[in-house]
This record gives C-alpha cells, structure tokens and sequence, in this order.
C-alpha cells in the first residue's frame, strides 16, 4: 500500500497535467485561428463540457493561456479572450522588427541546405495559398514559416520570446491580410526575397529584408484598421 499510494497519486498528477495541456492547445488553436475572437467570453463549465474533462484542467489551461497573453482573468467577471490595443501591437512590432533581423542573420550564417529547402518549400505553399485566396491557409502557413525560421536559429530562448509575441499579434495580422487584396502576393514575394538571401548567405540582406517585413507588416495592419477606427 506504501509503494501504490504514491503511485497512484503521481500517474493522476501526469494524467491532469496531460489534460491540461491538451485543453491549452485546443483552446490556443481556437483563439489563434479566430474561432475564439477577442472579447469572447469563457465559461469553465461549458469548456469542460464540450471537451469532456473536468473542471480542473480547465482552470489549470485558463490560468496558462493568461501568462501566455492570451486570455485575462476579471476578478467576479470571468475569463476572456483577451484583446490587444493598437499600441500594444505597435510595441510588439517594434521587438518583432529587431528579433527577425537577428533571425535573417542567423540563418544566413548557419542556415543547412536541407533548412533552405524547408523554407522554400514553404514559400511556395503560401504562393499557392495566395493564389487561392484562402487568409485561413495562408495565416497558418505564415505562421509556421516565421515559426520555423526561428526554430532553425537552435535558440531555445529566442523560440520562446518569438512565440509570446506572434501569438498576441495572430488576430490583428489576420485581420491585416484579408482586408487587403495585395496583402497575401505582396508578403509571399518578400518571404521569396528573404530565403533568396538566406541561400546566398547574405547575412546583411537577409537582415535588412526582414526588419523591412516586419515593418510592412505593421504598415499592413494600420491600413486595415484605419476604416474600422474611422467608422466607430
């Protein structure tokens, strides 16, 4: 009973954990693909419901979302989707600007053929994504493109910072890409230019290219808001 008690106790914690992680992601994939949009409210116990797990590894999932920046805890008022003002996006941009730089370089230096083969396979699949007109392809492509460019830096701590910031930015870059009818070639040609200059080594073209990215990106995203804030 000694040996089995703590035993016991221990795979109920892993299966809590586990759970807790599997109602994260599909509560992430919902806010990250605008199923959950900002503002939204979230109920413990229809979560729980629809996912057919307890309460617990709800609150633990809400309570993780939150430290990621992506939902807010109101004290007597409940859990949202949390939503990013303008500013906030602004200042998220401005890092994002500085990190991808160093990402551009970085790739350029250690970059493997079978990685620029990786990343032009992308490129190519968000050409066709474009060529589709389909922002939902085409925004989860985008994201595994950048994703994967950071991952292919092996900076463990650069890929967690990198992370935090797209997702806060996921909602209002889709938003930026389907309100602009150029939006979607634009942004694969200059995807195509950065791996180019990844290939050819390039360290400061490949820098410069993707601070200009991120620069077009933010441009992207004031264009698309400006109507919405004009009108309200």
């Amino acid at each position: 009973m000694s040996i089995q008690a703590p035993l016991a106790s221990e795979i109920s914690i892993l299966q809590s954990q586990s759970l807790t992680t599997l109602v994260q992601r599909e509560l992430e994939t919902r806010i990250m693909s605008g199923g959950l949009v900002p503002g939204a409210k979230l109920n413990e116990i229809e979560v729980a419901g629809q996912l057919n797990v307890s309460r617990g590894p709800v609150r633990e999932a809400f309570r993780a979302l939150e430290q990621a920046g992506l939902l807010r805890m109101e004290k007597n008022r409940g859990v949202f989707v949390r939503a990013i003002s303008l500013q906030e996006a602004d200042e998220i941009y401005e890092l994002r600007a500085v990190l991808d730089e160093h990402v551009g370089r970085a790739l350029a230096a250690r970059a493997t053929p079978e990685g620029v083969r990786e990343l032009r396979a992308f490129v190519e699949g968000l050409a066709q994504a474009s060529a589709d007109r389909d922002v939902d392809a085409y925004t989860r492509l985008n994201l595994r493109f950048h994703d994967r460019m950071v991952e292919l830096t092996g900076n463990g701590k650069l890929v967690d910072t990198y992370r935090r910031l797209v997702k806060e930015l996921a909602l209002f870059r889709r938003e930026a890409l389907s309100g602009n009818s150029a939006a979607m070639p634009d942004s694969t040609r200059e995807h195509r230019e950065i791996v180019s200059a990844i290939a050819a080594r390039d360290a400061d073209l490949a820098g410069r290219l993707m601070r200009e990215h991120v620069e077009r990106g933010r441009a992207r995203l004031h264009a698309a808001v400006a109507p919405a804030q004009a009108n309200a």
